[in-house]
């Protein structure tokens, strides 16, 4: 019997916390290497499920399988003929898995002696086997694999098979076969809840930048549309983490109509990336993902190896970021880097100075194709720059065209930045002929999470307040203004709504009597504080004469 949305929800939750669980019951609670432990062993489960569903519905075998009590068991019987003709069968996105890599024949096998050696023999086997449609490639081309092992994070070598069998008995509880029909409404829920006490900024100089999930749907709705029938088209966010905004792209386009390309710098981002693009359907853009530095070694090129061109980029970049090792190589590219690039710091301070974003802002604009559409998150403070590469890059994308919308969020809604910031959007195909500028500041509603931290979102009325008003260009009081471009320009290329806002003077008729009255009552009110000002000043005086000189 299925079980409904809301049931399997539950208790993929339930499995997530089970893992982390155990995790803290041998000490790996907070470490560097439960995410790892965690990701990995619900991807194991993930994997082995997703093999089960496909091959019972393949050709041939299917049958079979789908007949037998339990297909897992039926499938031990597979010779290696059997197993490569079923392999032949699956598509391209699906892990394929040999009979003795399977849950079932692993956790028959958990009370032989030396199992934690065996569970992560088989995680790499699987990891080998699948490595030309499951590996992340670093800018180096070297291939990340997507298992590495989990037992060896263990310190206590005698408590590893016991860990080991802690873990198995958490997955052999749970199926996911009931939600693979679903999407990204679904995975994005449980993957978030999968990552959330490891997607933070604490992580050191390259720390992960998480935006939220209703600010990347504008975003996707904004650039794409409602009811776009696209075919073929590319996305790519040069600054990735953990895929937030690709996957609301691809989900706005649909997930079988489009190419994902991504690069990060982090490993971690990287790793949390891949597993995102595997639960939501877009296995087959794991070749595109990219692990380094995309403005020092830009991952997507052409033949001819300039910049790939893209129909639609997104990003929310680190806004700052000290980088004096690399920063000469960039400004040495003028053409990536026409409006410049911020000049070094001369020591690394404890917060990092060098607005980075305006790199980021350079390349996506580099990036999309002639009638590309992009958006990308940034301070605020950069719609109003007066000076410096900001100031360039906004002469730039209002002389040409570019811009032709920008929301400003409200304070912390991106909670991760502590920044006020702006969604700025571009359209390389310059057909617009005013830029819509809706100032979101004053929106939205405080709340605390599961920590009891306090944070801001927006509603789902307010989101569709946004996007209606964008799409129509309307202007309205106190939220929206649409302008043309020469408007732009005599405001000194402002982009911030508040600075187009009417300034109204409200007048309210009354009669003379009311006048008379309300005067009266001022000057009465007056009166008693002139009084009252007065005792007081006279009490400072006698009290300043009574004092005497003590010798």
């Amino acid at each position: 019997m299925k079980q409904d949305t809301q049931t399997i929800e539950a208790k993929t939750i339930g499995l997530i916390d089970s893992l982390r669980t155990t995790c803290g019951e041998y000490g790996l609670a907070g470490g560097g290497s439960e995410y790892k432990i965690i990701t990995e062993m619900f991807l194991y489960k993930f994997f082995n499920d997703k093999f089960g569903y496909e091959a019972k519905r393949m050709p041939i075998y299917g049958e079979r399988l789908s007949k037998a009590e339990k297909w897992d068991a039926e499938y031990d019987k597979f010779d290696e003929e059997e197993v490569e003709d079923l392999f032949s069968y699956l598509p391209g996105s699906v892990p394929k898995m040999k009979p003795h890599h399977t849950l079932s024949h692993l956790y028959n096998a958990s009370t032989q002696g030396d199992f934690s050696t065996l569970l992560d023999a088989t995680l790499v086997e699987i990891a080998s086997l699948n490595e030309d449609t499951f590996s992340v490639l670093t800018s180096g081309n070297s291939k990340v694999k997507i298992f590495n092992g989990v037992t060896n994070f263990i310190t206590d070598v005698h408590k590893r098979d016991q860990f080991a069998i802690a873990m198995m008995k958490n997955l052999a509880s749970f199926n996911f076969e009931d939600v693979f029909a679903e999407k990204y409404d679904f995975f994005s829920r449980i993957f978030q809840y999968l990552i959330k006490d490891y997607n933070n900024a604490g992580g050191g100089k390259y720390a992960e930048y998480y935006t939220p999930r209703e600010i990347a749907t504008v975003m996707a709705r904004l650039l794409v549309g409602d009811d776009a029938q696209l075919r073929g088209v590319s996305c790519y966010d040069p600054s990735a983490g953990t895929g937030t905004l690709l996957l609301a792209l691809a989900h706005q386009i649909g997930e079988d109509r489009c190419s994902i390309y991504s690069q990060d710098i982090s490993e971690k981002s990287s790793e949390m990336l891949r597993l995102n693009l595997i639960l939501n359907g877009l296995s087959e853009s794991l070749p595109n993902i990219r692990q380094g530095n995309t403005l020092l070694e830009p991952a997507h090129k052409e033949a001819n190896g300039t910049i790939k061109k893209f129909d639609y980029v997104v990003s929310n970049p680190p806004f700052k970021l000290d980088f004096p090792e690399y920063r000469d190589t960039l400004a040495s590219d003028g053409i990536r880097f026409w409006a410049g690039v911020p000049n070094a710091v001369k020591q690394i301070k404890p917060k990092p100075t060098m607005a980075i974003y305006t790199c980021f802002i350079q390349h996506v604009l580099n990036s999309l194709s002639s009638r590309g559409k992009g958006a990308i998150v940034v301070p605020t403070g950069f719609i109003t720059a007066k000076s410096g590469i900001e100031n360039k890059i906004l002469h730039r994308i209002v002389d040409e065209k570019w811009v032709y919308g920008v929301i400003s969020m409200p304070s912390n809604v991106f909670a991760d930045t502590g920044t006020n910031v702006s969604v700025v959007f571009f359209d390389k195909s310059t057909m617009s002929d005013k830029v819509i500028l809706v100032d979101a500041s004053k929106l939205g509603e405080d709340y605390q999470d599961a920590n009891n931290n306090k944070k801001h979102r927006l509603l789902d009325k307010e989101v569709e307040l946004i996007v209606n008003t964008f799409r129509n260009k309307e202007a309205v009081d106190g939220l929206s203004v649409a302008v043309t471009y020469d408007e732009i320009k005599e405001k000194g290329y402002s982009l911030s709504a508040g600075q187009y806002f009417d300034i109204k003077i409200e007048y309210v008729d009354i009669t003379e009597e009311e006048f008379n009255r309300r005067m009266a009552d001022y000057e009465s009110k007056l009166t008693e504080m002139f009084a009252e000002s007065h005792r007081l000043e006279t009490e400072i005086l006698t009290q300043l004469k009574s004092l005497k000189f003590n010798s």
